[in-house]
């Protein structure tokens, strides 16, 4: 199924999150909608870096778990975790117990923290690559959305020349999607024209 899904409340929305309830509020509250805040990037960038070979309603299920585990993904924390909090990590059944993607997040943050040391902020490295503002797709259908893209291959680049881990162009296709750089809601969806609105930093 490619084309937007009309439900039982009477809106049409992307297909991706079928009929979940929680998958449904994540799609009408959060994805699409552009974020600009330094802390709350850093999290979403981690949450997908832990997606990778899992499905997005999995990491969304385990979300709360993560932040508790995490210390709110504060970076600042994260980037001092000594290795017996690594080995707690590797015993909380609530995550996504990958060790390479634990270690992944710590060393991640100590290259958010440099940015944030040493220049405009994380919020503006990310988004000087879609020029300050979202690039609407004005998608029809699923099957053209893309997997990645030339910004999210310079994104890529440019994060892991910073030290991050698990940001792939994929990766951060996936990100860019769901902090609204990019607005790949179908526009037949009822949340195409509102995030639309929303391409102006505040």
């Amino acid at each position: 199924m490619s084309a937007g899904v009309l439900h039982s409340d009477g809106l049409t929305r992307c297909p991706w999150p079928k009929q979940d309830p929680l998958y449904v509020a994540y799609h009408d509250e959060e994805w699409g909608v552009p974020e600009w805040d330094d802390r709350a990037l850093y999290e979403k960038l981690m949450l997908d870096g832990f997606q990778a070979g899992l499905s997005w309603i999995t990491i969304l299920r385990k979300r709360e778990n993560f932040r508790r585990a995490f210390n709110g993904f504060d970076p600042e924390k994260i980037a001092r975790y000594p290795k017996r909090k690594i080995e707690q990590l590797m015993q909380d059944v609530g995550i996504v117990r990958n060790r390479a993607k634990i270690e992944g997040a710590v060393t991640s943050a100590r290259a958010w923290l440099k940015i944030m040391d040493s220049g405009p902020g994380f919020s503006e490295v990310l988004w000087k690559h879609v020029g300050g503002k979202p690039i609407d797709h004005k998608l029809n259908s699923r099957s053209q959305t893309p997997t990645e893209s030339d910004e999210s291959r310079a994104m890529s680049k440019e994060l892991l020349s910073h030290g991050f881990k698990f940001v792939g162009p994929t990766i951060v296709y996936a990100f860019m999607q769901a902090v609204g750089m990019v607005n790949d809601h179908l526009v037949t969806c009822h949340r195409h024209g509102p995030c639309a609105k929303l391409s102006k930093h505040k």
